[in-house]
């Protein structure tokens, strides 16, 4: 049988010798924006992690393959392909039997990145529990992967179309360390607060990372982290002004009976034509500046732990 998971050479080499690497999901490329601005968010991202020391690993299944580290024309190709399945955890077995391609959301990309030896992974906002999750059963995938897989998730928050002080409870639930940077209240994805208050904070990458070394080599808790980073104030939309324009998008998601995963891009979609495209913008910004922190930890971690733990 041919290996399912394959790590380009760059990656292999860089967590082989204990340097910083970042891992980076593609279900944004595919399904998060339209064509060109991902490709450019996709490349600027990259480039960002590697201006800040650590080496970049976007993550996808290319043709029934599992690859850890993509190339350009990989990344356009997800770009631009229309068959482009959104991939969780229980996917990963049918895209690879299949020969198919598929973009990976939060939770495959940290099973695919413990796989390959990466601690530290950036993306936009987390999955969580739905609204009426107590009707639906929509819980997401991302959620019970954090309390499996020990991978720090550095993120904008929880995306703010699901239900924040729920997927919180249920990430006390399950004992996965959550942590907000730099604020003692909870970011809700496009705005820099939720009004809800932090779990816990810290205010630097060195302290996130000595949290993750902490976790997983001092404490034995294998789990992954959620490390919140709240979107920069002068790119956010405030709360009063979002949450408005995502009730309605909810409203027409239940008009016309959207369910399982076609629900969240339904509503970004739907919340980037209400707000002129502002929240494009917004996402863009997170994205980037989530990227740049989490390469700052995952340098910070490797000082830490060296070759040996990571």
């Amino acid at each position: 049988m041919q290996p399912v998971v394959q790590t380009s050479d760059e990656i292999r080499d860089a967590v082989d010798s204990g340097r910083p690497v970042v891992a980076l999901e593609s279900t944004i490329i595919s399904h998060g924006m339209p064509y060109p601005q991902n490709v450019e968010m996709a490349a600027s991202v990259e480039s960002i992690v590697r201006q800040r020391g650590a080496t970049p690993a976007t993550i996808a299944v290319i043709d029934g393959v599992c690859r850890v580290g993509l190339s350009r024309d990989e990344i356009e190709a997800l770009a631009t392909r229309e068959q482009v399945h959104k991939a969780t955890t229980r996917d990963l077995p049918w895209l690879v039997a299949t020969g198919a391609t598929g973009a990976t959301t939060v939770a495959a990309t940290m099973h695919l990145s413990h796989l390959a030896g990466i601690r530290v992974f950036a993306t936009g906002g987390i999955g969580g529990v739905h609204r009426h999750a107590s009707t639906t059963f929509d819980i997401s995938a991302d959620l019970t992967e954090l309390a499996a897989t020990p991978v720090a998730v550095v993120c904008a928050g929880v995306k703010s179309i699901l239900d924040i002080t729920l997927t919180l409870e249920y990430l006390e639930t399950v004992g996965v360390p959550v942590v907000v940077v730099g604020s003692d209240e909870f970011p809700a994805f496009y705005s820099w607060s939720s009004g809800r208050p932090a779990p816990r904070r810290v205010d630097t990458a060195t302290q996130a990372a000595a949290m993750l070394a902490a976790t997983w080599h001092g404490l034995h808790l294998q789990r992954g982290i959620c490390i919140a980073n709240p979107i920069s104030a002068d790119d956010e939309i405030p709360a009063k002004e979002i949450d408005g324009v995502i009730s309605e998008a909810l409203d027409e998601l239940s008009a016309q009976g959207i369910t399982g995963q076609a629900v969240t891009p339904f509503l970004l979609s739907r919340i980037v034509e209400r707000t002129g495209g502002r929240s494009l913008a917004a996402n863009l910004s997170l994205v980037k500046h989530n990227a740049a922190l989490a390469a700052d930890i995952a340098v910070e971690y490797s000082a830490i732990t060296g070759p040996a733990t990571t």
